[in-house]
């Protein structure tokens, strides 16, 4: 089983996603630089919960296509 995510992390993500579509990619760690420039997230564990989480809904956008 998966862990649950937050409300926070799940609204974020879809948040940035919404805002950023094409600066998203499938790969984790281009994630975590890209929120660094584009969000102000002062927590690493929230950065991280959030770009972990972009990471699955764009590789779940490519699987739709």
């Amino acid at each position: 089983m998966g862990r649950v995510k937050t409300t926070l992390v799940k609204r974020s993500a879809e948040e940035f996603l919404e805002r950023y579509p094409d600066r998203f990619k499938n790969k984790f760690e281009e994630n975590k630089k890209k929120l660094n420039e584009v969000g102000d997230i002062e927590s690493k564990k929230l950065r991280n919960l959030i770009a972990g989480y972009l990471t699955r809904l764009v590789i779940l956008r490519e699987k739709k296509e």
